[in-house]
């Protein structure tokens, strides 16, 4: 269970899931985790709507300094939690995205074409320099989320934020290497190219107009 595997880590104070209205015995799972374990606190939502949804809620629980988002489909390794959240801790950055792509040759199937052009149009519209704007492993100051009003319900989330992010005064951003291991849609990947023009939309939305 990628809950258990995070709270494994020297550095989580807390895990909050947000189970977006599963139906696929996840409650049952983490009610039993939950008996063992204080730190995990479980939201429910009664049904599904959304990454966004289930973020917003997540940030608006959290109550440690730093606040890292970790997708829990078991992608991202739980033991790079320390690597991500490294350069907030070291009072380097205030956000800290972990790339897939950073230092790696990218074009290896089409999720990760439409990730490299998305990030690059992202990257035009909000003046950063990401590889990998769309990862599911980033960490924050907890105050500069604090600064955000967040809209997005489903995977707009990402480009939502990250111009959002882009705008604050005075933030430091770092990106560094993650390991990732990419599942298939028989293993439960839901994103796909609905997510993919949506995402354009927010990209316009919120890097050129919406502040």
């Amino acid at each position: 269970c990628s809950s258990d595997l995070v709270l494994a880590e020297p550095l989580v104070r807390e895990v909050i899931v947000v189970d977006d209205g599963s139906t696929d015995g996840t409650p049952e799972v983490l009610a039993r985790l939950g008996r063992d374990q204080p730190r995990l606190r479980v939201l429910r939502h009664a049904v599904n709507r959304g990454k966004g949804a289930a973020l917003r809620n997540g940030f608006a629980q959290a109550s440690a300094p730093v606040v890292l988002v970790h997708d829990a489909d078991a992608e991202y390794d739980a033991r790079q939690i320390a690597r991500v959240a490294a350069p907030i801790l070291a009072g380097e950055a205030d956000v800290v995205y972990g790339s897939r792509f950073q230092g790696r040759r990218r074009w290896h199937d089409w999720h990760a074409a439409g990730n490299a052009v998305l990030t690059a149009l992202s990257n035009r519209c909000t003046g950063l320099r990401l590889t990998d704007m769309e990862t599911g492993t980033k960490a924050f100051r907890r105050e500069v989320l604090q600064r955000l009003r967040l809209a997005e319900d489903r995977f707009g989330i990402e480009p939502e934020l990250t111009a959002k992010l882009a705008r604050l005064e005075g933030v430091r951003w770092v990106e560094v290497a993650v390991a990732y291991a990419r599942r298939g849609y028989g293993q439960g990947k839901k994103i796909g190219w609905r997510d993919g023009l949506d995402a354009l939309r927010c990209i316009v939305r919120y890097g050129l107009f919406t502040r």
